[in-house]
């Protein structure tokens, strides 16, 4: 019988090696497909939880238990529908039960009819019981406005009234509301040189100006006060 060649020692036990690798792998595989495989008996929710409506996230865990072989990607899909989410993240927690992580939005204002914008300029959909101040605008317009509005809050601070609603008109147009009432036409373009004119000459109006309901800043020297009939 032949001696083994020096080639011959090396590969034998290369290849025995490899099968090994491949072995334990295809192990590996086996019993984390085994695991993904078996139905959801257990949800668990971590993160930002506080405004996430308790029925929304009991109904979630009811429709990831009920189905019979839940993906990862899908529960996540399911996860960011709920109100407030902002994202999700899933994991597998071994045997039976996944974990989901929450990111929650922020709610800064309320956005057009029925929405809300957070503070970087985000919409979702939710309902928040508070009192919130009012933004509008055009589709895709919400990180301009939401950006304009804390601008347009302090140039018409010495108003004393808080801005309750700002709105941005389809051909560009800024109008101001503020709690006592009054509705401001800012115009297009550039409105803070005009914004804080108004407000600087606010205080030296005669009282029965101040009382006006109406003011429209777009004129180049002045601004306009009247009551609305």
């Amino acid at each position: 019988m032949n001696a083994p060649t020096p080639l011959r020692k090396r590969l034998v036990p290369a290849i025995a090696g490899m099968a090994a690798m491949a072995l334990l792998a295809w192990g590996a595989w086996y019993g984390f497909a085994t695991v993904v495989s078996q139905p959801v008996k257990r949800v668990v929710f971590a993160g930002d939880l506080e405004r996430l409506p308790r029925a929304d996230l009991e109904a979630l865990s009811q429709s990831i238990q009920s189905a019979p072989s839940a993906s990862l990607e899908s529960i996540r899909e399911a996860a960011r529908r709920v109100p407030w989410v902002r994202e999700a993240a899933v994991r597998r927690l071994f045997p039976d039960a996944v974990e989901i992580t929450f990111a929650a939005h922020e709610a800064f204002a309320q956005w057009n009819d029925g929405q809300l914008v957070s503070r970087d300029g985000v919409v979702f959909t939710a309902r928040d019981a508070r009192s919130l101040p009012r933004l509008r605008g055009p589709e895709g317009s919400a990180p301009e406005v939401t950006r304009a509005y804390a601008g347009v809050s302090a140039a018409l601070a010495p108003l004393g009234s808080a801005v309750t609603e700002f709105r941005l008109s389809s051909r560009g147009a800024w109008h101001a509301t503020l709690a006592s009432g009054l509705t401001i036409a800012l115009g297009r373009g550039d409105w803070r040189p005009r914004a804080e004119r108004f407000a600087a000459a606010w205080p030296r109006l005669a009282p029965e100006a101040r009382a006006a309901e109406h003011a429209d800043l777009r004129y180049p020297n002045g601004f306009a006060l009247r009551k609305i009939p």
